[in-house]
């Protein structure tokens, strides 16, 4: 990777030999290492059997879960909030489960869509509930800093399933809970 990037900075006009550019293929690599980490995560190992019995059958939510990712079209980063709901069955999730299972996902190369639909399916098969939501709110470089450049803009996806997609009072919980 540190090559290709040598070619890239070369490509665009740069010296990559120049004192301030000289570790950049370095360190480049080693960013991208980590915003990809996802690809060596893998569900069952991340869960790692947190899963406890449910005393409940009230919706649980995690709210505001800070979400970075790098669009697959331009390799920019979208970031922002992560919203998930559901409604237990037979088990709960530790709550920091919910977080790192949306950080699995999202240090993925990703479209939003893509990444909501991966979450709201992944909590899906590990705990079965009745219901789940997820909601995500990101702003894209991609559009911030290029193209259209609309620093202002803001793109919004949800996925459901269960009771909060079939029950409309379940669904208006969900989304009034999440604001």
């Amino acid at each position: 990777m540190e090559d290709a990037i040598a070619h890239v900075l070369k490509e665009i006009g740069e010296d990559p030999s120049r004192e301030g550019l000289i570790k950049t293929p370095k360190r480049w690599a080693e960013a991208m290492k980590d915003l990809t980490v996802g690809y060596d995560q893998d569900l069952e190992t991340l869960v790692n059997g947190a899963l406890f019995d449910a005393e409940t059958d009230g919706m649980v939510i995690v709210k505001d879960i800070e979400c970075y990712s790098l669009c697959e079209h331009h390799l920019l980063p979208f970031t922002g909030k992560v919203h998930v709901a559901y409604v237990p069955d037979q088990h709960i999730l530790g709550l920091s489960k919910v977080a790192r299972i949306v950080d699995m996902f999202a240090r993925r190369l990703q479209t939003q869509e893509r990444l909501t639909q991966q979450i709201c399916d992944a909590i899906d098969e590990t705990l079965k509930p009745k219901g789940i939501g997820v909601i995500i709110e990101a702003e894209h470089f991609c559009m911030m800093m290029r193209g259209v450049e609309k620093q202002h803009s803001s793109c919004i996806t949800s996925a459901v399933k269960g009771l909060i997609k079939k029950d409309p009072k379940t669904r208006e919980e969900f989304l009034r809970l999440v604001g």
